[in-house]
């Protein structure tokens, strides 16, 4: 049958019913498992009996319900489980002994016939000793499938009358801790037989080690210890065995009895609980505030502790209790406990108790807890950023910052990642402080921006470091001397020259004033802030100074003293002809006869010109109308010219009008009155009014002459503060060395240097620093003060000195420097505890009878500090007279008597206290726990001596035939005895170990020995040495006469269950035949001859111990069948058989399969509650756990701190919660979430759901600014058409939500202005004027749905065109390189560009390269922003062409902007699947396939590994190349094994953040015929008798192929032998 069914199961399946097609298709085998498909007929399951006909035995006078034997299994296959067959006897029956009835057992209904209860007739060999019966089957609810089959009862000869039990169940109840050899219940069974057959035997149907029962009484008795929570109840099935059938020979049948023990636990003990606090420091990663101990002497549940709770002291519920181990309770508080609001601690009230019934309660204890130290929250840097500000004169050495996580581990180790900025400093490794490595004057960069990594945290923090502007540059005028000339005619308050000075340090270090420095008076000033000399007075040439040389000096507005410069400037006067000549006298009047001579002289004319550039001419301008009179021009003479004898003036005056010019100018006119008169000619007389002006002339030429005599003190002008003459130095004073006390506060001052310089000013003012020696940062320096104060705090015990190298700078060009040398001395302060070199305390186990002065341990401390701060003494605080310590040494050692039962164990506190003098003395406290071991002194003593017993030789198995009692004082382990047998006569008596019952365990025999002297040893469980004891039972044997019976089994069929994957030679079940004859005949071999688990399992042929020979899976075949033989060994042997089904239990080898290796959701952003944003599907091979309502649980591990998802734990439906998505916040939630099955050992695999948040139009554009304010020179018509100014806003949402359009939506009134809607730039359509003013109302909407809007207003002010300039204008850089991160905001800065002494105002605009308009620079700084978002994958180089104007002239320069990648791009595999069939026999190290990945971003760096398998063994079959992702494999593949492996490949990039994908690849491994048939066993023997017919069966071989389908059919043949 069975070869028939192994053909039947490897074959293919060509005609499989559709229906079976579809359940396949839809219920795919597992993976990792084999897969037997059995050809079924097309009409359908096989219905049928195994065999045509049966034969069957069963004993006369059976009881009712008695069930026939029958050697073959009777009965149907169940080729459906679902049948429900039904069999009925049809014929053969008359007299209707019979039943038959259905026994279902895994896959097969068995056919089971008995006799019927209730029927008077009995059987009777005598009368008819057999029965041929007709059994149908049938199925119910199916009335096609039908089968008949035969069934020969033979009826065997009995005795009579057996033992009957009155009554037949029994039930008691006992207390878990009755003592042992305590009787409990007694059975009772009569038997009317007389005689040798009236006699029968208790003994218990299986055996039993915790009960007895008497064989002759039915006393049953107590012979092991109980344990209520092992099993609270007892069924026991008691026989009564009739001596008489087995003294005879017939196959008796016994009487059974169910006797019920119910066992109960006594709860008599309450808890005891014992506290140890411990006193944390706050750097603990777990803190444990207190350990409870908490005894129960109680066993079993009663001594169990359920549970330690805080019943008071704790009404905020900071604390909670977790238990640690059995018996073991940590008092814990999560970190976030406030220690500042305890500042004295907490008194915490506890309580235990048991898990007994009824629960019992512990005293309640109050335990105190503190804390060393504040806890902290996780280690992160003590601040986000640090912002940091240095002097620009900061000498190289200069402490900038100290960084520092907190909370700090010893080991932290700090470094600058490498960059441009970070060559200007350095940073110590061990206390994060940060310092210069150079001057920073002649840096023109001011912002540098640094990062601090923590190497083993990998903690990064950014530090900006912002240069603070000194005064360290001089004032610079653009010439070395300004000449010029000056018309003298100029107006007061001209301006003659302009001088220009540059500074080029910032604010009012860089602030300008003018001023003149001349000893002499001056008409000239200068505008102190514009450098414009112009006039104070009139300028007249011929009365100063033809020239005037004076200093104009420059200084800035810095501190502390202010940087000046001068320069020389020569300012040459130019004569105008800007006086009118002036007449010496006026109003002359004089008298002259009529007969004046002519040509004779009358007066002279005399005017002066102080221009003196022309000759004076002089003229008559009236008076003269009858040319009576010459004026000479030149001379000025004035003569007689006509006679005046016939002249005749007006009133006898003539009156000449008389002017003086110099060519240009005309004097004032003068008059000279002539009167003529009669007669002789007086003498010549003329008054005239003096002017004085020639002596006004001389006075004006002399003090010109005055002027350009006097000392040019200017020209000699020597700068004697801008000199540095003179090298700083130290006081005369200096120390060599000083002494600091290492507990010196951070920032108290330690030393101050005093310094000097005999310069002025800059040169003079000194700069202090320490460059070098300052190994541990501790100190640092005040660079303007001198002051040394601490830094850091110091550690004496690290470093006990310093040498300090101190450098002190002067401020002049160039500076002087000098350097000293200064020892600080670190002074030892009592800082420091005695430590314990153990932490936890210190524990010993010392021998109750250790001698009074015996050492028994050294608590040894240690104190860093010196002297007498170091010494330490120790003391014992806890009161005892037991032991002592040395105060000097910590040797703890005994010093009382001590006794192990009176006090076992000692808890002592011992304190180390240093012996500081000044301050308070520190001290530590540790705990020593001193455990008395208890000293084996005491052996175990038999009561009595020696035992003495006599047994018949046919009791049953399983007798007690004595007990063996002893008695030892001591506790503990040393009062345990266990009993044992030196010798055992071959297992004929065994002895509990326990209870000291020493049980029969082999039918005794007579005639084989008559006499058993046992020795039994009593020994204790003592350490290190136990006690025991030796004594001897007699046992007599005595005779009783004896019959042969065939072997039975006392069940009709058994279940065994064994784990699939169990390792080959694993036990099942044990099989137990009886066989009641004595001697070889009795013995019992076993054996399998049958069934569909031939050569999968194994017999042991002595005990009946069912094992594996090979490896099972359920998945493959889910049970077996075996027929097992017990056969006896008697000359014609006897045997029975059983029916032994196997069930292979699921064992949870098989994780959960999702669906697919990673899901990509997506969820609309601001979604409602319980919107559903995926279901998880995955499926598990595994059989489902009984009891269990789910097969799969699903849960977020990770992904979701913010609980904006919930899984249905159930269903693996991903919903969203109440908690609003925001996809500005967060586009994309990796969600892992854990599968796991329900197994008792659960197996579960991980999936990640990437939720890609969808935007909604919730945020509205928004403007950089509210207002922009621009400068613009008016502009002409014909440029009408230009752009004004980009007015650009960004909008936080996405796609078509972000996409803005813009629009004025106010002050376009007159549509002057229109604006690109997209690119937000604002130009003009008409010319502007300057002093006009326009404000725009800029509008921006985005295309969402509803759309939203800002605005801003642009304010554009109209100015005047600058004058065109001569200098031209110069970018200091001909070619920028900006870097900026694809992740960076809108509007913020990429870079700035800048001009060379660079007018005001200025316009900046990119001309070329911004074609897309990514970028944007401000119109008046030259600020370079981000516009729209940037995308390095789409592009990452901008060259931008910017252009500088200032009206007239034009710069141009080149920025080349660098976008550089941010890892958003996830790494993409080629396929999500990935299938390939490869053979069983590929050897190691065969590439299998390659996985592809792709990732969009720069320097992606993919690495692949094998993240998981549904089988965890095939994840060591397999390995994958890191960088290339072949697969290979790593070991010999086997079909049989695992016919598919599934894995899960990861992949990630190396880029920050961190990116990774899954993908899954199916691996199908086919079959070869690479296993060779196994027999079963390496030898087989049989035995045949001479006369044994032709045919008859002698031994039967068994062989087992691995491989399946055709190569696992075998054939046998007989290949070599002796044939006779």
């Amino acid at each position: 049958m069975d070869v028939n069914m192994g053909q039947w199961a490897g074959m293919q399946a060509p005609f499989l019913s559709l229906a079976l097609l579809l359940l396949l298709l839809l219920f795919k085998p597992p993976p990792c498992c084999g897969q037997n498909t059995q050809q079924v007929p097309q009409d359908g399951p096989h219905f049928g009996f195994t065999q045509a006909a049966y034969h069957a035995t069963v004993y006369e006078n059976s009881a009712a319900r008695t069930y026939a034997n029958s050697k073959v299994k009777m009965g149907i296959h169940l080729a459906q489980r679902s049948w429900e067959i039904r069999y009925r006897i049809t014929s053969g029956d008359d007299e209707g002994f019979f039943k038959a009835e259905e026994y279902v057992l895994g896959d097969f209904c068995f056919l089971r016939i008995r006799t019927k209860g209730g029927n008077a007739a009995i059987l009777n060999r005598e009368i008819q000793d057999n029965y041929v019966l007709t059994v149908k089957a049938s199925v119910k609810g199916d009335a096609f499938l039908e089968a008949w089959t035969k069934v020969s009862i033979q009826v065997l000869d009995m005795n009579d009358l057996r033992p009957l039990f009155s009554p037949t169940t029994y039930s008691v109840t006992i207390v878990e801790s009755t003592p042992l050899r305590t009787s409990i219940a007694q059975v009772t069974a009569t038997d009317a037989d007389i005689g040798s057959n009236g006699e029968f035997y208790y003994f218990f149907k299986e055996k039993m080690e915790l009960f007895t029962v008497h064989p002759t009484s039915g006393v049953v008795s107590l012979s092991g210890k109980l344990n209520v929570d092992e099993q609270n109840r007892y069924d026991l099935e008691i026989l009564a065995v009739d001596r008489g059938m087995k003294l005879y020979g017939n196959n008796g049948v016994s009487s059974t009895a169910k006797l019920f023990v119910h066992v109960e636990r006594m709860n008599e003990h309450a808890p005891v609980m014992n506290v140890v606090t411990h006193s944390p420091s706050w750097l603990d990663k777990n803190l444990v505030y207190a350990m409870v101990t908490v005894e129960d002497l109680d066993e079993g549940l009663n001594g169990e502790i359920d549970s330690v709770v805080i019943v008071g002291g704790d009404p905020s519920e900071k604390f909670f209790v977790e238990r640690s181990e059995e018996g073991q309770f940590a008092i814990k508080a999560p970190e976030s406990v406030n220690w500042e609001t305890y500042p004295y601690g907490c008194n915490l009230t506890l309580q235990a108790k048991d898990r007994g019934t009824p629960q019992k309660y512990s005293a309640v204890k109050v335990v105190h807890i503190t804390v060393k130290k504040r806890q902290t929250e996780v280690a992160k840097f003590e601040r986000e950023l640090y912002d940091v500000s240095l002097n620009e004169i900061s000498p190289p050495g200069t402490i900038v910052e100290a960084v520092k996580i907190k909370p700090e581990p010893d080991d932290a180790e700090y470094i600058l990642t490498p960059s441009a900025d970070s060559v200007f400093f350095q940073i110590n490794t061990l206390t994060g402080v940060i310092s210069t490595t150079r001057w920073f004057t002649q840096v023109t960069q001011h912002v540098f921006n640094l990062e601090v990594l923590e190497i083993d945290s990998e903690l990064k923090v950014k530090v900006r470091v912002t240069t603070e502007d000194a005064n360290d540059n001089t004032p610079t005028f653009d010439q070395s001397s300004y000449e010029i000339s000056v018309n003298e005619s100029v107006a007061v308050g001209t301006n003659v020259l302009t001088v220009s000075a540059v500074d080029e340090d910032k604010g009012e270090n860089g602030y300008i004033t003018y001023s003149i420095s001349s000893l002499q008076p001056l008409p000239f000033k200068v505008n102190q802030f514009s450098g414009i000399i112009s006039t104070t007075k009139e300028l007249d040439f011929e009365s100063s100074s033809e020239s005037f040389v004076f200093i104009v000096r420059a200084s800035d507005w810095g501190s502390p003293y202010r940087r000046e410069s001068e320069v020389n400037v020569t300012i040459h006067l130019e004569n105008v002809n800007d006086n009118q000549p002036l007449f010496e006298k006026i109003a002359c009047q004089g008298v002259l006869s009529r007969d004046f001579s002519v040509d004779e002289v009358i007066t002279t004319m005399s005017a002066i010109d102080i221009d003196e550039l022309e000759l004076v001419k002089y003229k008559i301008i009236s008076g003269n109308d009858w040319g009576y009179f010459d004026l000479n021009p030149d001379s000025g003479v004035l003569t007689l010219r006509r006679s005046l004898a016939t002249a005749s003036p007006k009133n006898g005056i003539f009156s000449l009008k008389i002017t003086a010019t110099d060519g240009e100018n005309f004097s004032d006119p003068m008059f000279v009155n002539i009167t003529v008169v009669h007669g002789k000619s007086p003498p010549k007389s003329f008054n005239c009014k003096e002017t004085k002006v020639a002596q006004k002339l001389a006075e004006k030429l002399l003090k010109k002459s005055k002027a350009s005599t006097k000392p040019k003190i200017e020209e000699g002008f020597i700068d004697l503060f801008s000199v540095n003459r003179q090298t700083p130095q130290f006081d005369k004073a200096f120390p060599t060395d000083i002494v600091v006390r290492e507990d010196l506060k951070v920032g108290s001052s330690v030393f101050m240097v005093n310094a000097y310089d005999g310069d002025t000013g800059f040169n003079g003012q000194i700069l202090y620093s320490i460059s070098g020696g300052n190994t541990d940062s501790c100190f640092t320096i005040n660079m303007e003060t001198g002051i040394i104060s601490v830094f850091l705090p110091m550690d004496r015990e690290k470093r006990d000195r310093y040498l300090l190298n101190l450098t002190i700078y002067d401020l002049g060009l160039p500076p002087k420097t000098a350097w000293r040398l200064l020892t600080v001395y670190v002074e030892d302060a009592n800082d420091n505890a005695p430590q314990f070199l153990q932490d936890r305390g210190y524990t010993i186990v010392i021998p109750e009878n250790t001698a009074i002065g015996t050492d028994v341990i050294q608590v040894d401390a240690t104190d860093k500090d010196l002297g007498s701060n170091g010494e330490i003494v120790y003391s014992v605080l806890t009161s005892t007279t037991q032991f002592g310590i040395n105060s000097t040494n910590g040797i703890v050692y005994v010093a009382g008597q001590l006794d192990r039962e009176f006090v076992s164990v000692f808890n002592l506190k011992i304190k180390a206290r240093d012996k500081a003098e000044k301050g308070s003395q520190k001290f530590s406290v540790t705990t020593l726990k001193i455990i008395l071991e208890d000293v084996n002194d005491c052996p175990p003593l038999f009561i009595p001596s020696v035992y003495k017993a006599r047994v018949l030789e046919d009791l049953p198995v399983g007798t007690v035939v004595a007990w063996l009692e002893t008695q030892d004082p001591d506790l503990g382990l040393g009062g345990q005895v266990r009993y044992s047998l030196a010798n055992d006569y071959n297992g004929w008596f065994e002895v509990d170990r326990v209870s000291g019952a020493i049980r029969l365990t082999k039918e005794l025999d007579y005639e084989t020995q008559q006499f058993y002297n046992l020795t039994v040893k009593a020994k204790d469980k003592g350490r290190p040495v136990s006690l025991l004891s030796v004594t001897f039972v007699e046992v007599e044997v005595v005779d009783v006469n004896e019959n042969l019976y065939a072997p039975y089994f006392f069940h009709f069929a058994l279940t065994g269950l064994v784990k699939e994957n169990a390792r080959i030679g694993t036990t099942l079940l044990q099989v137990a035949a009886k066989d009641d004859d004595a001697g070889r005949d009795g013995e019992i071999q076993y054996s399998i001859h049958d069934g569909s688990g031939l050569g999968r399992f194994a017999i042991d042929e002595e005990t009946g111990m069912i094992y594996t020979t090979d490896t099972l899976d359920r998945e493959t075949k889910d049970s077996y069948w075996l027929t097992v033989y017990a056969s006896d060994h008697g000359v014609v042997p006897q045997f029975t058989t059983i029916e032994v089904f196997v069930q292979v239990e699921d064992v949870n080898d098989n994780a959960p399969l999702t669906s697919e290796p990673v899901y990509r959701p997506s969820v609309q952003e601001n979604s409602p509650r319980d919107v559903s944003v995926i279901q998880i599907q995955a499926q598990d091979p595994d059989a489902t756990p009984p009891n269990t309502a789910d097969r799969l649980n699903y849960r977020i591990i990770s992904g979701n701190p913010q609980n904006f998802f919930i899984i249905n734990t159930q269903t693996g439906l991903i919903t969203t919660t109440s908690r609003k998505l925001d996809r500005e916040q967060q586009t994309e939630h990796v969600l892992e979430v854990l599968v796991s099955d329900g197994g008792p050992t659960p197996r579960q695999s991980t999936v990640w759901v990437m939720v890609q948040v969808l935007d909604e139009n919730d945020n509205k554009p928004t403007f950089p600014e509210k207002v922009y304010q621009i400068k613009l020179p008016e502009r002409e018509r014909k440029k009408k058409g230009e752009p004004i100014y980009r007015v650009f806003a960004y909008d936080r949402d996405d796609g078509p939500n972000s996409d803005l359009s813009y629009s004025i939506v106010d002050g376009n009134e007159d549509g002057k202005f229109f604006i690109d809607p997209k690119t937000a730039v604002v130009s003009s359509r008409k010319a502007f004027t300057a002093g006009s003013y326009d404000i725009l109302t800029i509008k921006a909407i985005d295309n969402g749905r509803p759309q939203k809007s800002s605005t801003a207003r642009l304010h554009i002010e109209w100015i005047r065109r600058p004058p065109p300039s001569t200098l031209p204008l110069l970018f200091d850089e001909p070619v920028y390189n900006f870097t900026v991160m694809e992740n960076d905001k809108v509007a913020e800065i990429v870079g700035v560009v800048s001009l060379q002494q660079s007018p005001a105002p200025l316009w900046f605009d990119i001309t070329e390269g911004n074609s897309d308009s990514v970028f944007d620079i401000e119109k008046a700084v030259g600020t370079i922003i981000i516009a729209k978002p940037l995308d390095a994958e789409q592009r990452s180089l901008y060259n931008l062409t910017v252009q500088a104007t200032d009206g007239t002239n034009t710069a141009y320069t080149q920025v080349h902007v660098t976008v550089m990648d941010n890892n958003d791009n996830a790494p993409i595999f080629s396929q999500t699947t990935y299938e390939v069939t490869i053979s069983e026999d590929t050897p190691p190290d065969t590439e299998v396939v390659q996985v592809l990945a792709s990732d969009r971003d720069e320097h992606h760096r993919l690495t692949f590994s094998l993240q998981s398998s549904i089988d965890p063994n095939s994840m060591h079959l397999f390995r994958i190349h890191p960088t290339l992702g072949t697969i290979y494999t790593a070991q010999r593949l086997d079909h049989e094994a695992c016919a598919q492996h599934i894995l899960t490949v990861i992949v990630k990039d190396q880029e920050f953040p961190y990116r990774k994908n899954l993908a899954r690849v199916l691996i199908e491994v086919e079959d070869t015929n690479d296993h060779a048939p196994i027999f079963t066993s390496a030898l087989y023997e049989g035995s045949v008798y001479e006369s044994a017919a032709v045919g008859s069966a002698v031994i039967q071989v068994t062989a087992l192929d691995k491989d399946k389908g055709e190569n696992a059919e075998l054939y046998y043949c007989i290949e070599a032998g002796r044939h006779l």
